[in-house]
Parts: structure tokens; sequence; C-alpha cells
């Protein structure tokens, strides 16, 4: 019976080119769902959405966060989203391209969410983990850390760390790493 429908779809590709139309290109069903999840979207005031590699890639998008409150108020942060094609099932791959003197985001951009990880589960969107990013720079959490040395300092010395992220935003040293202007 597959042999039947793959013979259908063979002779609708060759009606359709006979006709001189291009083929339709199939998506996923992880394409479509994030097709969907792209269209629902409501992100909040701080944040957008754009496609650097144009709206036919939808698999590979970025998220820019402006927070206008706590420690990285005025701060703007990038993020880049790569879906698989096995999305909702997997979650998608996050990585933040701004350097960040942050707890919960390590110097080579990695984020330690835990929605991204453990608790990822179908249902969870793409909206579920905008909401997530947009937490950590609100809520930063020091107890689950990928940059030890950050949580250390905000669980002991909140107002150092304070002064820490404000001089990293500006585009300075914070104790060995550089840290480039993002404010």
């Amino acid at each position: 019976m597959i042999n039947l429908f793959k013979i259908k779809g063979q002779k609708k590709e060759e009606a359709a080119s006979a006709a001189g139309k291009a083929p339709v290109k199939k998506q996923s069903a992880g394409e479509l769902r994030l097709h969907k999840d792209i269209s629902e979207l409501n992100l909040p005031k701080t944040t957008s959405i754009s496609f650097p590699n144009g709206k036919d890639d939808l698999m590979n998008f970025e998220i820019i966060i402006r927070p206008d409150e706590g420690y990285y108020m005025g701060g703007t942060f990038v993020f880049t989203f790569q879906v698989s094609p096995s999305y909702p099932h997997e979650p998608p791959k996050v990585k933040c391209k701004t350097k960040v003197y942050h707890p919960n985001i390590d110097l080579e951009g990695n984020v330690c969410l835990n929605i991204l990880r453990e608790d990822w589960k179908p249902v969870l969107n793409i909206n579920t983990v905008i909401y997530g990013l947009n937490l950590l720079f609100t809520q930063p959490n020091d107890e689950d850390p990928l940059n030890h040395e950050a949580a250390v300092v905000l669980r002991d010395n909140p107002k150092m760390f304070e002064a820490n992220v404000k001089r990293a935003m500006a585009g300075g040293y914070v104790g060995q790493h550089y840290f480039p202007r993002c404010a």
C-alpha cells in the first residue's frame, strides 16, 4: 500500500512538471509545526524576531531581546534558533550571539534553560522558549549556572554583580574576560 502512495506522489509530480509548474517541496512535520508557532507568536514588547536567511528558512531565525527592567535593562541580546525537522519532539537549539556576563549563559553563548533540556515537552513551543529567555534577564538564576563565577557573585554579592553587569554591557573587562558593548 505504501508503494501505491509513492506512485501517486510521483504521478502528481510528473503532471506538475509537464504543466510547467515547479514541484512542490514537501514540508516536514517540524516545519509545519514551526510555521504554526511563528504565526501565533505573541512577543513581549522587549522582543523582536528576524530571519537572516529570508522567510524561506523558518528553521533558522534570531530573537532580539532588549530588557526594560532588571540588571540587564538597556542591553540588546541576540539569540540564534536552529530548529530540527523533528521539532516539537526535540527542542530548538538556542545560542546567545551577544557575549554577556550572566550566570545562565556561558561565554560561548550556551544557554542554561531547563525547557531547552530535560524539561522539554512537545506541548511547549517557540513562544514558551522566548518567554523563558526573557525571564533569564529579569530573574537570573544562580542555582543552575553555566557561568559559575557570575552565579557566585550574584548569590554572595548582588551589588558587585550589578556593577559587573553594567561594566560588561558598557564594553569592558570583568575579571579576565572582555565584553563588547551591548547597551
